[in-house]
């Protein structure tokens, strides 16, 4: 068993204190191993001997708990020092007859370190900007031995030792693209390989990076300038230049009104395109703002909107459907800063406001009255129309060009008795032969003897009624005889005529130039028709 109890460790101090002051003699302690790494907390066995066969004492000194083994001889003891939690150096002593000594060994606890921690990471860096990363390390020794070791992914950015506790090691990069979603982490490594150990590795939990581009020109956005209520209009904001695209995102409002855009990614731009529709609660100067959110920073683009109210002028007739003759107020009424234009007539004084009296006619059934009014907004001008039309009410008419008074037909001919009746409503129109029979107007009838005589076409309606005789004459076959014959007579006879005008004209010409060759007077060649 190992001495315990005070003579012991006064013995050993004696010795000790003998060693250093008067010289170890010729008496040789020694110590084995003379130099130990060991984890923290660990065992080691230290042997102590001594030169001299009969050492009066021979024992350790250390604050370390100890245990001699059973193991030992006369001039050698084995002890095992354990839970070693720090560098320590044990030494043996010896007292022999002709001399004291001692000698120490050297222990070197190891341990890795108990904190290695990489500083949080910005949660978005932009891409071209420095980024400092950090790392903390808590315990770790020996400290000779340590190094931090700054990675991204595998990749080793900076190797320094650990100094100071807790130590702290800093590396700048330059933040790329492809540092996007790339993991920085650090790593100590505690490097006992040259003592014949191994080396020991402990690495910290990875922080993930996402880098990105946000250009510094602003947001292109597209909309109307001027909007009209209860109207849609449909806006667009694009941006190019973007990382990573998937990640942006779009805030489009117009005034207090969020819209909610379709966007559309490119391979680095967007286009976000809403619809929006305004109340006129909202009427006056909005403003449109569109913004593009990347990382932690946003680009922004304001455009006024203006929201106008603008409805169709008013089209007014005194009464949309008058009787011939009546007259009629033609009004036209818009917005009061408007400008309006009645049936291509401005408005004069030009205003919101005009109107013209009219007289109605037939003519006038149908008629348009069209009111064109322009109003003036954010500098456009904005156009708006509205139509009315006139129904005038008159009586049946039968005329001579629409039912003629006489048709002659051929006997067994075909033939379709036309007759037009006009009026407003449109009047029914019977045409009778003696109260009885009928004239089948528009019908393709055969021409007989029976439909020969006299017609009395009457035209009614609620605007009172018409009349008009038409005679049919029907030709029998020896009257068509009679008629080609007069009308052979009448070619002959006008051939007959234009010979004899011919025959005379060719005879004054003859005489003409005689009464000229008598006189002596030279002739001209006849370039022109000579007048008879």
């Amino acid at each position: 068993m190992a001495p315990s109890g005070p003579r012991p460790a006064l013995l050993a101090l004696l010795v000790l204190l003998g060693a250093l002051f008067l010289g170890p003699g010729n008496a040789h302690t020694s110590v084995s191993p003379a130099n130990v790494f060991l984890p923290r907390g660990g065992s080691v066995l230290v042997n102590c001997s001594t030169s001299c066969d009969q050492p009066t004492l021979l024992g350790i000194e250390t604050p370390l708990p100890k245990k001699e083994l059973l193991l030992g001889g006369n001039n050698w003891k084995m002890y095992e020092l354990s839970n070693v939690q720090e560098d320590s150096q044990p030494m043996c002593y010896s007292n022999c007859p002709d001399g004291q000594s001692a000698a120490k060994t050297f222990l070197t606890v190891y341990w890795t370190p108990e904190r290695v921690e990489l500083a949080p990471l910005p949660s978005w860096q932009p891409v071209g900007k420095n980024l400092t990363l950090r790392c903390q390390v808590e315990g770790g020794a020996p400290r000779a031995n340590l190094t931090v070791v700054l990675l991204r992914g595998e990749e080793e950015l900076s190797r320094q030792p650990a100094v100071g506790e807790p130590a702290e090691v800093t590396a700048t990069v330059l933040a790329r693209k492809d540092d996007h979603g790339a993991n920085f982490s650090c790593r100590t490594e505690l490097d006992l390989r040259p003592q014949g150990l191994e080396l020991f590795e402990n690495t910290s939990a990875p922080h993930q990076l996402q880098t990105f581009v946000l250009p510094a020109t602003p947001p292109q956005l597209v909309s109307p300038r001027v909007l009209e209520v209860d109207t849609q209009g449909t806006v667009i904001c694009s941006l190019d230049g973007l990382f990573p695209v998937s990640e942006a995102q779009v805030h489009l409002a117009l005034g207090d009104q969020r819209l909610n855009p379709t966007v559309t990614y490119g391979v680095d731009s967007l286009s976000a395109k809403a619809s929006v529709s305004v109340t006129a609660e909202e009427e006056g100067t909005q403003w449109l703002l569109c913004a593009v959110i990347l990382g932690n920073q946003s680009q922004k683009t304001r455009q006024r909107v203006t929201i106008y109210s603008f409805p169709a002028p008013n089209v007014t007739l005194t009464k949309p459907e008058v009787s011939e003759g009546t007259e009629v107020i033609v009004k036209c009424e818009a917005h009061p800063a408007a400008n309006v234009t009645l049936n291509g007539v401005p408005a004069q004084p030009p205003g919101p406001r005009a109107q013209f009296l009219l007289k109605a006619t037939p003519e006038d059934n149908g008629r348009s009255f069209s009111c064109s009014a322009t109003l003036e907004v954010a500098g456009q001008l904005i156009h708006k129309n509205q139509t009315r039309e006139l129904r005038v009410l008159y009586g049946p008419r039968l005329d001579e060009r629409d039912c003629p008074g006489n048709w002659t037909w051929p006997e067994n001919s075909q033939q379709t008795p036309m007759c037009q009746a006009w009026g407003n409503p449109l009047p029914e129109l019977k045409c009778l032969k003696d109260g009885t029979f009928p004239l089948p107007i528009g019908e393709s009838v055969t021409v007989t003897r029976d439909l020969e005589g006299t017609y009395l076409c009457r035209a009614r309606s609620t605007q009172g009624e018409v009349t008009r005789e038409v005679t049919v004459n029907v030709l029998s076959p020896r009257y068509e005889i009679v008629i080609i014959t007069v009308v052979a007579a009448a070619a002959i006879l006008g051939t007959a005529g234009l010979s004899t005008y011919l025959y005379n004209r060719q005879r004054k010409i003859r005489i003409y130039r005689l009464q000229q060759a008598q006189k002596g007077t030279p002739m001209k060649p006849n370039t022109q028709t000579t007048p008879p």
